[in-house]
């Protein structure tokens, strides 16, 4: 189909080519040969009479006519996606739908894995693609990649998009059951005298925890052991006698299946909230909507800090 003498179809591949500035990764991910995507790059620089994508070194950059297309031209197959998806009425047992819903391995582990049980069993054709946040949320939420982000509060409100509280948690230290020097109750000292195991994330490897922690009580806790994720931490802890401090939920998991048990940590520390939030292109759409609804439903009856209906 063409309009005002552009075939719609490049525009396919040009949003391909604006992202990916790399022929063959675009020409596999609109699934045509590299000569074909080779051949579309042609009819689009004649098109606009502009290079848009140029050799420097061994990569491509983007013109600057081609920087300013790349926002429009994803929108507009945005908007081209929500109006051939829209249908006269949502049917959970029958529609057929993936949704992309970045979230850690936390939420998934004390959240999305029971929440699915349920979604699957109202809606089988409704699939969950379950990833790790990208590096670059907002960047990953004009494309079109995510469908739906859960993430503490503080994060998810820099985004300005629309969004929903999901559930509380609060902090707890983790020990291995047969921890020596551990008993039912543990002092600041104690806890600072121990070695650490703890969660780093981003490319900067920064302890999140640490950014809160050093500030306030002005000593480094002593990190004998690092991972890029909640769910091995207690793996690192058993047999030691070292400590984790972890939420309080996913403490709990692990204590039904692990020789670990939980000790009160020696300090306060606000509770956590997470949060769900999504583009606002889907904010009206049903099958979305009745996703949302659907994960704030659990939510709340998992989380007796903050009920729900």
């Amino acid at each position: 189909m063409r309009l005002n003498r552009f075939d719609l179809n490049l525009l396919v591949v040009l949003d391909a080519l604006l992202e990916e500035r790399n022929v063959t990764r675009a020409s596999e991910r609109v699934h045509i040969g590299q000569s074909a995507a080779s051949a579309a790059l042609a009819r689009l620089r004649d098109y606009f009479e502009d290079e848009l994508l140029v050799p420097v070194g061994r990569r491509l950059e983007l013109t600057p006519l081609a920087q300013s297309l790349v926002v429009p031209v994803r929108e507009t197959l945005h908007n081209a996606q929500d109006t051939l998806s829209r249908r006269a009425g949502f049917d959970p047992a029958s529609t057929q739908r993936r949704f992309t819903v970045c979230a850690s391995d936390y939420v998934t582990t004390v959240m999305l894995a029971n929440a699915a049980v349920h979604i699957a069993a109202e809606a089988p054709g409704v699939a969950l693609d379950i990833r790790s946040p990208a590096r670059n949320i907002a960047e990953a939420f004009d494309r079109g990649a995510i469908d739906l982000l859960i993430m503490p509060e503080q994060y998810v409100d820099k985004l300005e998009r629309p969004y929903l509280r999901l559930f509380e948690d609060t902090q707890v230290c983790m020990v291995w059951a047969s921890h020596p020097g551990v008993g039912a109750a543990m002092s600041f000292d104690d806890y600072m005298a121990l070695g650490h195991v703890a969660v780093r994330f981003g490319d900067e490897r920064s302890l999140t925890f640490e950014e809160w922690f050093l500030p306030r009580y002005g000593r480094p806790r002593r990190v004998e052991c690092s991972v890029d994720n909640f769910t091995t931490l207690p793996l690192l802890v058993i047999g030691t006698q070292r400590v984790a401090t972890l939420h309080h939920r996913l403490a709990q998991h692990f204590a039904q299946h692990l020789p670990v048990r939980i000790v009160e940590a020696p300090f306060d520390m606000p509770p956590l909230v997470e949060a769900m939030t999504w583009p606002r292109r889907l904010e009206n759409d049903p099958a979305h909507r009745w996703l949302r609804q659907k994960l704030v439903a659990y939510a709340g009856g998992i989380d007796p800090l903050n009920p729900r209906p």
